[in-house]
């Protein structure tokens, strides 16, 4: 990991009233007296060791609103010279070295075994793990050892990519799974009773544990600290930074294979309670199978992408299918809830530069990551990836910032009115709505915006139909029929958003499986009285 001990500089320019004033030459001069610093434009929301604003006149009409400095704010205006602002910079940059030496006891006297850290943990509590990948193995096996010690203890965890071994029954009086997305380790206890699944959209999980869900405990990983004693949460920032921020209690595994990660992806030293130096391999996500199926969905979604399109994607082959037919394409962006290992191929092969981003430009940007070694390797260190949280990059309000959006996500079932269930067969939970509305929604404002839910025609090896003239019974309505754009299978696309329900499901009938379209045309004719036009 490289040492991060130069002072970041946040640079923040005035309106520009002064025409006189060249800034860019300020800002040059004073790069060139302080070889100790980095500069960067500043960014609301993203703390600088020292915030120094240059302004061209008395009238200090630069908005810092969102902006702060770790050690202190400079305004250059009017009559104030470069070298007050030189000695403000210098002063900085050795309270930074002081305050590295200071971080570096409160980490020695942090440090503990697992055991000693999840005595921390009481019975009642609140605990959550971080997201996915993200998750701090060792940790939760001391915990699962100390599981004696422990009743109704709350597991808060939205994907789970551990052995997820509290949700077995013999933990039952334990400990209590509660989820935002029930994957492959949770679906039976929530399934038996065992468990909780707590619907919400990804984008709002961080204002959860301010109030309606406090956090009393949260279990993260990190990497080791920089030299100014700050930690990166490497491939899970989404929700984690938001736990670590409103927990009484955290601890973390310290785990040098943890890739460093930029954007709003650390914390500080002080912000941690216990530090358990742990190494262990990053929890990998390998490269689902991709059959003919997913490569015609592939196909027909990547039709539907543009050159200087800006790209979200979710996890499973059909994203990773859109992918492999993306390389004739030029200027893609990323801006998703998450990436894989698909990503670093089109960024290797020049498809993904993100030039044409008019919101973080040049950069890929996700919330948490989840790939093989490949990937991680990639974003580590990496200045052209930044991860933020999720109540950032899925906020439908950042999403409709930027222009020609493309969300592709995929889902169980869409009924003949283009009603999308994503996370539930009938009355089973299967998954969770994950950041699909998010960014359905969002898109739908992106000026040139398209979001697109891929699925294959059918499932249960070609038994069952995936379009359907009903959902099935107590199933959840993931999109609604009013924010519903593009559906696509195998057999083609089905352009909803605008039409009729006669049109969408003359549409939908299209793109269903041969064998299933004479079942539909028959539920098609008894709605709207007269046959489909199908050709």
């Amino acid at each position: 990991m490289a040492e991060r001990s130069a002072l970041e500089v946040g640079v923040k320019y005035c309106g520009g009233c002064n025409p006189r004033y060249d800034r860019t030459a300020v800002r040059a001069r004073l790069k060139a007296a302080c070889p100790f610093a980095s500069f960067s434009t500043a960014i609301p929301g993203e703390p600088c060791d020292a915030l120094l604003v240059l302004c061209g006149c008395t009238a200090r009409c630069a908005d810092v609103t969102g902006l702060t400095g770790r050690y202190g704010q400079w305004t250059m205006y009017g009559s104030g010279t470069e070298e007050e602002a030189a000695t403000f910079l210098r002063v900085a940059a050795q309270q930074k070295r002081s305050n590295a030496m200071d971080w570096k006891t409160i980490y020695d006297q942090r440090t503990v075994t697992a055991q000693e850290a999840v005595t921390h943990i009481k019975s009642g509590h609140r605990v959550v793990v971080a997201h996915a990948c993200g998750e701090p193995t060792h940790i939760l096996d001391a915990m699962l050892q100390n599981a004696a010690a422990y009743e109704d203890v709350e597991i808060v965890h939205m994907v789970a990519m551990g052995k997820c071994e509290y949700c077995k029954p013999e933990y039952s009086r334990n400990f209590r799974h509660n989820t935002f997305f029930v994957g492959g380790g949770s679906r039976d206890a929530i399934a038996d009773g065992r468990g909780d699944f707590t619907p919400s959209f990804f984008f709002e999980v961080p204002r959860l544990f301010e109030k309606a869900m406090p956090v009393d405990v949260a279990l993260v990983t990190v990497t080791p600290p920089d030299a100014g004693g700050r930690c990166s949460l490497g491939v899970s920032v989404d929700y984690t930074l938001a736990a670590v921020k409103q927990a009484k209690y955290v601890i973390a595994q310290v785990n040098s294979k943890m890739p460093w990660t930029n954007g709003t992806s650390t914390v500080s030293v002080e912000d941690i309670d216990c530090f358990v130096p742990f190494d262990a391999p990053i929890i990998p996500l390998q490269p689902p199978k991709i059959g003919p199926v997913e490569e015609a969905i592939g196909r027909y979604c990547a039709g539907l992408v543009q050159d200087g399109d800006t790209l979200q994607l979710g996890i499973g082959a059909i994203p990773d299918a859109v992918l492999l037919f993306l390389k004739e394409k030029r200027d893609l962006g990323i801006h998703s809830e998450m990436f894989s290992d698909g990503v670093v191929e089109l960024v290797e092969a020049g498809v993904i530069t993100n030039k044409r981003k008019n919101l973080h430009p040049g950069k890929s940007v996700a919330a948490f990551l989840m790939g093989t070694q490949r990937l991680y390797d990639y974003v580590d260190n990496n200045p052209d990836v930044e991860m933020y949280p999720v109540d950032y990059v899925n906020d439908p309000r950042i999403i409709a910032q930027m222009d020609n959006m493309v969300s592709i996500n995929s889902c169980v079932q869409v009924d003949l009115m283009g009603q999308v269930a994503s996370e539930s067969v009938g009355l089973k939970q299967i998954s969770g709505v994950g950041g699909q509305v998010d960014f359905v929604r969002g898109v739908s404002m992106s000026r040139g915006g398209r979001s697109i839910i891929a699925m294959p025609s059918t499932a249960a090896k070609g038994s069952i139909s995936k379009i359907v003239a009903l959902l099935d019974q107590g199933a959840a309505v993931t999109t609604s029929r009013n924010d519903v754009d593009y559906i696509v299978t195998e057999y083609g696309v089905a352009h909803l958003k605008g039409h009729t329900l006669r049109q969408r499901a003359e549409a939908l009938i299209r793109i269903a499986h041969p064998d299933f379209r004479a079942d539909l045309c028959e539920e098609f004719e008894k709605r709207f009285h007269c046959k489909p036009v199908l050709g």
